[in-house]
């Protein structure tokens, strides 16, 4: 099945209408104004879905890009941004934009998407591509002895707004041979207005990563690992950090 196909772009910011994008982008630019040696001015975000944290980087004064795979978030983070120049549907491995940026993120675990070690390989080769000497390269990702250490479990998600209700059925099948988790999502939408139904399935492969094998794959792109934390701290990575941050640079 596709993933964030049209449908369930359509719902994704009532789905995460709790995420603190501000806060978050408050956060990665205290990472930045910690470990870079060069004046920041240019971002681009890798999976930026409708572009609510390159509209948070762009508030506090960066020039931004993004890039994603779905044409409809891409379509959404134009409307929010008020620019299509620099926002690209594509693959995380295969996007051009033809420049290079002082710092490039990918929130949200795109890299836990890149579930083959070729993927990783091409992703870490086109960050290096676009990023400038001294550029930071930050990102998220599920950390493997946590998710080993508390596997993921099944979820049900509900929110609504004046016009729909939605409910999100999530269900993950672990693939210990691979590290990867089949993230399976139901989502059943509600029109409240013309009473309709609709349900959506999709099939998420994610996988879980570990620091050896994220500072390798670094290192054979010309990427140097420079620190890693769990998610919005500061503190290291633990058995109980779902969700780590790596900070690297070219």
């Amino acid at each position: 099945m596709s993933v964030f196909g049209k449908n369930y772009s359509a719902y994704y910011d009532l789905l995460y209408k709790d995420k603190d994008y501000k806060v978050e982008v408050d956060y990665i630019n205290e990472i930045i104004t910690k470990y870079s040696k060069r004046s920041c001015k240019t971002i681009l975000d890798i999976g930026c879905g409708t572009g609510k944290h390159l509209k948070c980087f762009k508030d506090s004064g960066f020039d931004v890009a993004g890039v994603d795979l779905s044409e409809n978030m891409i379509a959404e983070a134009e409307i929010l941004l008020e620019q299509a120049e620099n926002l690209q549907c594509s693959k995380a491995s295969e996007f051009n934009l033809n420049k290079k940026f002082d710092v490039i993120v990918s929130l949200f675990h795109v890299m836990s998407y890149q579930t083959e070690n070729l993927e990783l390989e091409m992703v870490f080769k086109n960050v290096y591509d676009h990023l400038e000497d001294g550029g930071l390269f930050i990102f998220d990702f599920w950390y493997g002895p946590a998710v080993l250490t508390d596997p993921p479990v099944v979820k049900i998600k509900r929110m609504e707004n004046d016009n729909i209700k939605v409910t999100r059925l999530t269900e993950p099948f672990m693939n210990p041979n691979t590290n990867t988790i089949d993230v399976k999502f139901e989502v059943m939408i509600e029109d409240k207005i013309s009473l309709t139904h609709d349900v959506i399935r999709e099939t998420h492969k994610m996988r879980y990563l570990f620091l050896p094998e994220i500072e390798q794959c670094l290192s054979n792109n010309g990427l140097k690992f420079i620190d890693s934390f769990e998610w919005l701290k500061t503190n290291e990575l633990s058995f109980s950090s779902w969700y780590g941050l790596v900070v690297a640079c070219k």
